[in-house]
């Protein structure tokens, strides 16, 4: 489990006959910064825009962000495409927020989570989202796998205390954090 809330959705393909030549592994897997794009993002990038959206929409649920990011590419590195999604993030405005959370589902726990462990955490996402109206959303990246359940558990018992628009705000950074890892997963496996 690399993220509390995952969707089992795959992103479409995008047609392979699109693919640029890779370039030797970096940072982003073929991609650093002022290199050309390896084939994922070359196909990305090439992709009809609904395929391009479809792609970003697996990543978050917000219309207009996956809209916004498709409308600017090409992107010539993967850190271009971040840096888009994040400023795009950066901009949702209530409703698209509203819209990208309730896209989101909680992850089940690790199946060989100890019953109370599994018992906490369904009560404590029952609590969170009857509290705030929509699912609890945290990036896990660099969480070691053993320490992730630990983890969620207790940045919703934190989060629960917060204000409604403190909340937003919070769900709204771990939202941006969640999509540039999906996406760049995403672009990675193209």
């Amino acid at each position: 489990m690399h993220a509390a809330p995952c969707r089992t959705l795959e992103p479409p393909a995008i047609p392979a006959q699109q693919v640029a030549p890779r370039h030797p592994a970096g940072r982003h897997g073929g991609l650093t910064e002022g290199r050309p794009a390896d084939g994922g993002l070359a196909r990305f990038n090439t992709a009809p825009p609904a395929a391009a959206e479809a792609l970003l929409l697996a990543c978050c649920g917000s219309l207009r962000w996956a809209e916004r990011v498709t409308t600017h590419r090409p992107y010539p590195t993967l850190d271009a495409l971040l840096a888009a999604a994040d400023e795009a993030g950066y901009d949702l405005g209530r409703a698209d927020l509203a819209e990208a959370l309730a896209r989101e589902t909680p992850a089940p726990p690790h199946p060989d989570a100890p019953p109370a462990a599994r018992t906490a955490l369904g009560a404590a996402l029952a609590a969170y989202e009857a509290r705030f109206g929509h699912a609890f959303v945290i990036s896990l990246d660099g969480v070691p796998a053993g320490e992730r359940l630990d983890q969620v558990l207790a940045a919703i018992r934190s989060r629960l205390g917060n204000e409604r628009e403190e909340e937003r705000v919070v769900a709204a950074e771990e939202l941006r954090r969640l999509a540039r890892t999906r996406l760049t997963r995403s672009i990675q496996a193209r």
